[in-house]
């Protein structure tokens, strides 16, 4: 019989979409196959504590850990697992937790999909799902990542990044400089988080103001894009390591002025057409150009493409490469695959394997100088 592979699940996280992981999780958790994995739940609490224990995705989403014990991964190749904190007659100890195969981030936002954990991770020497430092950590800086995007020529929405400071302390000249990108609606969003948290759609200088101040309690990066007007939302899939596959096309029929958290996670009432009737030749476009971005900012293992598609030109924008998407059960992230062929529980399985791939990889690179 074959050896089992032990994944460690995370969840939770130091973050705005810590309950959005939570969903995540419970979706990851319900379709890894018993007689294929031994499963580790780790959560992480909103004030970076770590903690384990039997059924801890349970005790997190009723906000009580009593019967969880802390646990420590340290970012020591030599003790490459993790290790639970109990308290024993003799005082605190730290015991193996378990031997682990694979460590399975699913935690949105910062601190778990822009370069930190995995920067822990790497130093660990451990395997991992997902995107290395340097993709999760470009993917996730929405200002950065328009850069990267603009040096390899993939279109984007105009867009400017103020600082937190510049809205305290500079308000008029921050509208100043947004309102010269062009026409209201312009939409105000924290650089460094997703699932819609903390964006605003702003029709007029009072929204703009007030939708810099929120987004300003996210992050202490702002992005102000340029509306664009009368689009289709569009999103793409991709899956792989250095040879990435991109999915079938789905398009988003947003219930709310956008494509908002209450109608990604809490309502589900945006409707979906997969695959989106694009002309087939648009549809590849924004496929190709998926693929390509998800190389420019070396991503691996997977990430969620968002477009923008005039309606009157099919003129495509990218908006961002998600490389940590929602994992619930009215994701697009999975449905897009499963529309393509590949079913949730094999989409998972594939996962595992691509982070085991890149860890052989890693494993490659010789770490000392040979004469």
């Amino acid at each position: 019989m074959a050896k089992k592979l032990r994944v460690a699940v995370l969840f939770g996280g130091r973050s705005g979409e810590h309950d959005v992981s939570l969903m995540s999780a419970r979706s990851v958790l319900s379709v890894l196959d018993p007689e294929r994995y031994e499963v580790t739940q780790i959560g992480i609490t909103l004030d970076g504590e770590w903690f384990t224990g039997e059924n801890a995705i349970e005790s997190f989403e009723q906000g009580n850990g009593k019967n969880l014990n802390r646990v420590v991964l340290p970012g020591d190749p030599s003790h490459a697992t993790a290790y639970e904190w109990k308290a024993t007659e003799h005082g605190e100890v730290l015991r193996k937790l378990a031997d682990i195969d694979v460590f399975f981030p699913v935690l949105h936002g910062p601190f778990g999909e822009d370069g930190t954990i995995q920067g822990l991770f790497e130093m660990a020497d451990v395997a991992y799902v997902g995107a290395g430092v340097a993709g999760s950590s470009v993917g996730m800086d929405k200002g950065i990542f328009k850069d990267v995007m603009r040096a390899n020529g993939i279109p984007i929405v105009d867009s400017i990044l103020v600082l937190r400071a510049e809205i305290e302390n500079e308000m008029d000249a921050v509208i100043a400089k947004a309102e010269a990108m062009g026409t209201y609606p312009l939409f105000t969003k924290p650089a460094n988080l997703g699932s819609s948290v903390g964006i605003s759609k702003c029709n007029s200088r009072s929204d703009l103001a007030e939708g810099l101040m929120d987004a300003a309690r996210f992050d202490r990066r702002i992005l102000i894009e340029s509306g664009v007007k009368d689009v289709r939302e569009v999103e793409v899939s991709v899956l792989g390591n250095e040879n990435p596959e991109a999915s079938v096309c789905g398009e988003i029929l947003p219930s709310r002025e956008f494509y908002s958290y209450e109608s990604k996670y809490i309502d589900g009432t945006s409707g979906l057409l997969i695959p989106s009737p694009l002309p087939e030749e648009v549809s590849a476009e924004i496929r190709e150009y998926a693929i390509r971005a998800y190389k420019a900012i070396d991503c691996a293992g997977m990430a969620r493409a968002d477009f923008f598609v005039e309606k009157e030109t099919n003129r495509i924008f990218l908006n961002e490469l998600n490389t940590l998407p929602g994992f619930t059960s009215i994701s697009m992230y999975p449905k897009l695959w499963q529309a393509s062929g590949l079913a949730y529980p094999q989409l998972v399985d594939r996962l595992i394997e691509l982070a085991l791939e890149r860890k052989a990889q890693r494993d490659r690179t010789e770490r000392r100088r040979t004469e």
